[in-house]
């Protein structure tokens, strides 16, 4: 619950009147303690007097049945609301609900503007989503339109450099198994690079492929405790492959390596996978 976060974080600016801000403390009180049903009644009539935190919020009640009995037309009349006066989270969730067909007719060019005005504003979820329906249109033209694989790689690279696991590893699939692929040049380093930040926040694939990487050598100096280590760590979130390649690697490394491997992996762990090397 993010938004939430930046409710509570943003409360003062938000409001205009001292009633308003009482309403609103009331409301992060009631849900703190879990009286959800509580704050969504502090919360609606503040969403039907036009505030765009209070309209995203009880979309999402509606949404995520929190608190109401999930209702998704509701949902997104409460995220288009919002949507409409500029809320980033409200305008992407409502493209998802447009993608789903959720409380929505099904409409991927509906969704698609959406998360067009999310990702303008910087939203990173959007601007993956954004990125890859330009990779989708571009697969579409078999690799004859470069400019929308350009357009795609920019709206990856803009939400991957936020952070976003899905865009990073997107980035790392296409730097790393980019051969024969017009309008892609294959650059291992770039794509273990960005595997790596995927795998530093915790993400099982990218710990897998971050530990091929290490294995062949490719982007990365060859390095089969390195690889054993991230094999490891994405096998024990239920990774097959990565287990598939624990089995294997244990036939090519000596008993001390596998045991510094194993140390390492829950030194890593310990650590939330960051400075794991």
């Amino acid at each position: 619950m993010k938004k939430w976060i930046l409710f509570i974080a943003t409360i003062l600016l938000l409001c205009s009147s001292v009633s308003r801000a009482d309403d609103f403390d009331d409301a992060i009180d009631a849900y703190q303690k879990g009286n959800y049903a509580k704050a969504i009644e502090l919360l609606r009539p503040l969403a039907a007097k036009g505030d765009a935190v209070a309209q995203f919020n009880l979309g999402l009640a509606y949404d995520i049945d929190e608190g109401v009995t999930q209702d998704y037309k509701e949902a997104a009349k409460w995220y288009r609301l919002a949507a409409e006066q500029g809320d980033t989270d409200a305008q992407y969730n409502l493209g998802v609900m447009y993608s789903l067909g959720n409380g929505v007719v099904e409409d991927s060019k509906e969704a698609a503007k959406w998360y067009r005005k999310a990702a303008d504003q910087g939203h990173a979820s959007a601007q993956y989503n954004v990125g890859a329906r330009y990779m989708l249109m571009y697969v579409d033209t078999n690799g004859s339109d470069k400019e929308l694989q350009k357009k795609g790689e920019k709206w990856y690279r803009l939400a991957a450099e936020q952070g976003d696991i899905h865009a990073q590893n997107a980035l790392g699939y296409m730097y790393a198994f980019a051969a024969g692929e017009p309008g892609i040049v294959q650059d291992d380093k770039e794509a273990a690079k960005w595997f790596r930040l995927a795998a530093e926040q915790g993400d099982a694939s990218a710990q897998n492929i971050l530990g091929v990487l290490y294995r062949s050598g490719q982007g990365v100096i060859q390095d089969y405790v390195r690889a054993h280590m991230w094999f490891n760590l994405a096998a024990s979130k239920g990774n097959e492959n990565a287990a598939e390649s624990l089995e294997w690697m244990a036939k090519e490394m000596t008993p001390a390596q596998i045991a510094e491997a194993q140390k390492m992996a829950r030194d890593c762990e310990k650590k939330n996978y960051n400075n794991c090397e």
